[in-house]
């Protein structure tokens, strides 16, 4: 039982280090701790800035890290798990942990990674 719910359970094991105060109101810097696939890439553990612009969110890795991805999402439905805080949500399969959604805040709504 304890492994089906680590498998299908919603791990919000991102580190929210804070929305960025310049640039664009839609991006947020984290800190992914473990390697994660979004749209059939692997991106590597590491600092990651998240813009979003409507439906289309691109990462850009921070520090170093130059991995990037940029995706079409759809929009979430229900509540901002972390309250009213930016969060990434990741889905954990048999081997690795794949981003399954991006909240914004409570009153701005996520996205589903498609």
């Amino acid at each position: 039982m304890k492994s089906i719910i680590v498998k299908s359970g919603l791990i919000a094991a991102a580190l929210v280090v804070g929305a960025a105060a310049a640039a664009r109101a839609d991006s947020l810097d984290v800190k992914v701790p473990f390697p994660f696939a979004v749209h059939g890439q692997t991106l590597p553990a590491g600092e990651y800035r998240v813009d979003m612009d409507g439906r289309i969110v691109q990462l850009r890795g921070e520090h170093g890290n130059k991995s990037s991805a940029i995706f079409i999402t759809s929009p979430a439905s229900g509540q901002d798990p972390a309250g009213e805080t930016p969060v990434l949500i990741f889905t954990r399969d048999e081997t690795q942990y794949r981003l399954a959604d991006v909240w914004e805040s409570a009153f701005r709504g996520g996205v589903v990674v498609n």
